[in-house]
């Protein structure tokens, strides 16, 4: 997610879009929900949220829109390797948090003993995951690319496009940007169509995927910014957040599913990243929104150790449908809960520790 989980640090006389922040959240929600739900229902056809791993294009989109917003104008100024250590101090602390919560599940799971199978790889694993070297050798549990913590996946993608960004993209005209655009809408309906859906790039097999995801939605949240394609109107985040939850919840179809996934990404994303834009919440939602955004990137990165218990558990225990449910809400609300507080013990005071000591010096 990162910053297509988490704002950059703005100027403090721009602009900040609230109402994004609060889309960021409830993309986040929405990811752990789906991910307990992969658990509990694995037939996509029978679930209710199956769509929500295009969360992750929403966030790529989000993320073009805020760097391009924060950075267009300011990178040239501040020079790449400034970029690169904003963003580094901005995201890689999570990473490692969630590395090693990831390592400490896996090791201490009460339901498998498979750490011991990989137990001379344990320190490798845990290692190219701080590191964002993709090192996909578990079998038993789909070959993610970050075993210890599966979402890093898209984190290494954010990583790629920054990237790209500081050294090309920044400097790209709109022309050009047009151009890269449609080439990428183009290559989403390709692997779209091969794939037979977009849930692709967290595993050895999907990589490449993972580029082409972010590829598109990336460049397309940047040219939003860049042509001025903000929608003005009178919306709010419930309005825009149950637009957002309708394509997370449009039913699973394997005989649509390949045009379905790239039409929402290629076109209804960039129209809600544009609209959110463009609205201004009322002031009992600003609050909610804020915090919506604060937690994101946190609960992106935290929750998914505690997805493989939940999966150790249900292979183990076999628990009703019922059971699994109840183990859902509870466990949503206790990520939350858990989230707030790492953002408050951790993430936050160790960027401030890291913007002194090597930012603000």
């Amino acid at each position: 997610m990162n910053d297509h989980l988490s704002a950059p640090n703005l100027l403090h006389t721009k602009q900040h879009f609230v109402l994004l922040d609060g889309l960021r959240g409830v993309a986040a929600l929405a990811v752990v929900v789906f991910h307990f739900m992969e658990i509990a229902i694995p037939d996509p056809a029978n679930s209710f949220i199956t769509h929500a791993y295009l969360a992750v294009d929403f966030f790529f989109c989000l993320s073009g829109f805020v760097i391009a917003y924060a950075y267009d104008t300011r990178l040239l100024r501040i020079g790449a390797m400034m970029f690169f250590k904003l963003r580094l101090i901005r995201l890689h602390p999570l990473v490692v948090f969630g590395s090693i919560i990831g390592l400490a599940a896996f090791i201490l799971d009460p339901f498998s003993h498979l750490w011991m199978k990989y137990a001379d790889r344990i320190w490798l694993l845990f290692g190219t995951s701080c590191l964002m070297i993709p090192y996909p050798i578990v079998p038993e549990r789909f070959f993610n690319l970050f075993h210890l913590n599966p979402p890093a996946w898209s984190l290494f993608w954010e990583y790629i496009a920054n990237f790209f960004y500081a050294l090309v993209l920044v400097k790209l005209r709109n022309k050009a940007l047009w151009i890269l655009v449609i080439v990428g809408a183009a290559a989403l309906f390709f692997e779209s169509n091969r794939s037979a859906n977009l849930a692709v790039g967290w595993s050895g097999s999907t990589f490449w995927g993972g580029g082409i995801r972010v590829f598109y939605s990336f460049l397309a949240g940047m040219l939003i910014y860049r042509i001025g394609g903000i929608i003005t109107s009178r919306l709010g985040f419930v309005s825009i957040g149950a637009l957002l939850l309708f394509a997370f919840l449009v039913p699973f179809s394997k005989k649509v599913n390949w045009i379905v996934d790239p039409l929402i990404v290629t076109f209804y994303f960039p129209f809600l990243v544009a609209l959110g834009a463009g609205a201004r919440p009322g002031m009992r939602f600003r609050k909610i929104c804020a915090f919506c955004g604060e937690i994101s990137y946190p609960l992106y990165m935290i929750h998914y150790p505690f997805i493989w218990l939940f999966f150790s558990y249900v292979e183990k225990e076999k628990p009703s449908l019922a059971h699994m449910g109840i183990i859902t809400v509870i466990g949503t609300i206790l990520l939350i809960l858990l989230a707030y507080g790492v953002l408050v013990v951790v993430d936050a005071p160790v960027r401030s520790f890291l913007r002194k000591k090597f930012i603000n010096q």
